[in-house]
């Protein structure tokens, strides 16, 4: 694991597939007084390691259902954390771990962790913003919006929608994020500190990268993997 911040940081890259050697998925760990978060999947036995080391994690909260895997199990069983996504990830989800915590609207958890519903990419993806006592805000934004090659990209993929995830890009104009962070990325570094500016240019590029393309229909790369 890397630091990023003074509270934050993030697992090694996990490689999807072979098929796919620049495409890599990513966690973060944010540290705080009252129990440690863990936010999207994290596979790698030196992660965990070195989650242990910082103090654990209480609960983990994931961005979608792609991101339900084997490790979600082992993460439970090493920390006696509870396991968090939306009611619509759910039935995937409970494949590989029982589900402690659902939520399906914007709301606060852990007295300040902000639940953001944005679909699109998948029916139940959601992002979380943070406001660290640091002096940042950090927003934990899945894939619902990736960086990839120097670009930023939003895809629908399966049971997602093109219609949704163009209002959630819209909606997440207002968060306002000091850092962003995205659970993939494709031959990028996965988080950007961003200007308002930059947030809202990205945004609109990612918008248009969905209009320009779109992979509806085609299987999610390595849910279970």
């Amino acid at each position: 694991m890397k630091q990023i911040y003074p509270d934050l940081w993030v697992t090694e890259p996990e490689q999807l597939t072979p098929d796919l050697p620049d495409l890599t998925l990513y966690a973060y760990l944010l540290v705080r007084k009252t129990g440690n978060v863990l936010f999207c999947r994290s596979a790698h036995d030196a992660d965990h390691r070195h989650i242990k080391e910082l103090g654990g994690v209480t609960h983990q909260y994931l961005t979608h259902w792609h991101e339900a895997a084997p490790g979600l199990a082992r993460i439970k069983e090493t920390f006696g954390s509870k396991l968090a996504c939306h009611r619509l990830a759910e039935a995937a989800v409970s494949k590989f771990s029982s589900v402690d915590v659902t939520f399906e609207r914007r709301e606060v958890h852990l007295n300040d962790i902000e639940v953001i519903p944005s679909p699109g990419h998948t029916p139940g993806s959601t992002c979380f913003r943070f406001k660290s006592p640091h002096g940042k805000t950090y927003l934990f934004a899945g894939d619902t919006i990736f960086p990839s090659r120097g670009t930023w990209q939003a895809v629908v993929f399966e049971d997602g929608n093109k219609s949704d995830l163009r209002e959630s890009l819209a909606m997440l104009r207002s968060m306002d994020p000091d850092v962003v962070l995205c659970g993939a990325a494709v031959a990028d570094v996965p988080f950007k500190a961003m200007s308002r500016a930059e947030w809202h240019a990205a945004l609109e590029q990612a918008a248009r990268s969905l209009r320009e393309d779109t992979i509806e229909n085609q299987p999610a790369p390595g849910a279970a993997a």
